[in-house]
């Protein structure tokens, strides 16, 4: 239910998502979901976003519309987890005395989070937002070198009979039993 169709003033509505936001940090639930994980899931369900994968990085393409630089958060977790997410806010201070009478344009938090592959390399990260779209980019770590075959020598001893080669086709016999290279 929306309750800025019904004609409540969008000022009590936001301070009273504030409230019941500071009010639910304290209390811990077992068996229902937190509203900041109900609200999180929510944002990265709406914030649209594509993954490219080229030959040295991996784009990570989402609409944000409305943000400025300073509300805008991209960070690289433990586990190779990209959190990208952002927030816009009513501008209260424009606000004064206005009485909406719709509100279509999407205010709120922005989050996408991306698991990167193992290849990725995460201190190699850019980022950039122009026109409502913010383009993330992480570069590929390079391949490794493969390792070329190690050939090694094999020695080889002759060591089976008693006798001594004179040239090749002939052996000296010093066993008396007959030995003959033929």
């Amino acid at each position: 239910m929306d309750l800025r169709a019904m004609g409540f003033d969008p000022s009590i509505i936001d301070t009273l998502h504030e409230l019941l936001d500071i009010h639910e940090e304290g209390e811990k639930s077992q068996t229902h979901p937190s509203r900041a994980y109900i609200r999180d899931s929510k944002a990265m369900a709406e914030t649209p976003a594509d993954v490219k994968e080229t030959p040295n990085a991996y784009v990570f393409v989402m609409d944000m519309p409305g943000l400025k630089q300073d509300q805008l958060q991209v960070q690289v977790e433990e586990a190779n987890l990209l959190t990208v997410c952002g927030q816009r806010k009513r501008e209260k201070d424009k606000d004064e005395g206005v009485n909406y009478i719709k509100m279509e344009r999407r205010l709120g938090k922005y989050l996408k989070k991306f698991q990167l592959p193992d290849n990725a390399d995460t201190d190699k990260i850019s980022a950039s937002y122009e026109d409502g779209v913010l383009t993330v980019t992480v570069e590929k770590k390079p391949l490794p070198e493969p390792k070329k075959p190690k050939t090694i020598q094999v020695q080889v001893k002759l060591c089976c009979v008693s006798g001594t080669v004179k040239s090749v086709g002939q052996l000296e016999d010093r066993t008396g039993y007959g030995v003959s290279s033929k």
